[in-house]
C-alpha cells in the first residue's frame, strides 16, 4: 500500500468563526489579540502595544464583519475615526470572551507561517518551571 500525504488548509479560520460564534451565543464580548507586525497587518497603529493589539469584534463594535479562509476583515470607529481593518488569520494570536476570558491561544500550525518570524523551536519547560494553578489568559492592553 502506497502512503499518501493530505496537505490540510488552516484550521484557525474555522476555529475563529466557531469561537466567535459560541462566545456570542452565550451572551459574551468576543475579543481578538492581534500580532501587529505580521505583514498585511491593517490595523489603527496609535492602538498597538507590546506589537500587539486587542479588538472589540461584536456585532456592535464592527460593521461587515467578514472571517475568510485568509484574513479578518470590518470597519469600526476608532477615536470617532471610521477605518477599514484588515488581519490575515496567521496574525491573529488568541480569541477570547471579554467577561470570563474563555476562548483559545493559538499556536503556530504545520505548513503556515510562524507568525513572529521565528522558526526555532520554542523550548519546553522543565519540571520546576511549570506553572501551577487555573490557566488564564492575560489582555494586554
Amino acid at each position: 500500500m502506497s502512503e499518501t500525504t493530505f496537505t490540510m488548509s488552516s484550521s484557525r479560520p474555522y476555529l475563529v468563526r466557531a469561537l466567535n460564534e459560541w462566545i456570542l451565543e452565550n451572551d459574551c464580548t468576543p475579543y481578538i489579540v492581534v500580532d501587529a507586525g505580521v505583514q498585511g497587518v491593517q490595523v489603527p497603529s496609535e492602538h498597538v502595544a507590546n506589537g500587539q493589539i486587542v479588538l472589540n469584534i461584536s456585532p456592535g463594535a464592527v460593521r461587515g464583519l467578514v472571517v475568510g479562509n485568509g484574513a479578518l476583515e470590518f470597519s469600526a470607529r476608532f477615536g470617532g475615526v471610521p477605518m477599514q481593518v484588515y488581519i490575515p488569520l496567521q496574525a491573529v494570536v488568541a480569541i477570547y470572551a471579554k467577561e470570563n476570558g474563555e476562548g483559545m491561544v493559538f499556536g503556530s500550525e504545520p505548513g503556515s507561517p510562524d507568525p513572529g518570524g521565528n522558526d526555532a523551536p520554542e523550548s519546553s519547560p522543565g519540571p520546576d518551571e511549570r506553572p501551577s494553578g487555573k490557566p488564564t489568559l492575560k489582555v494586554v492592553k
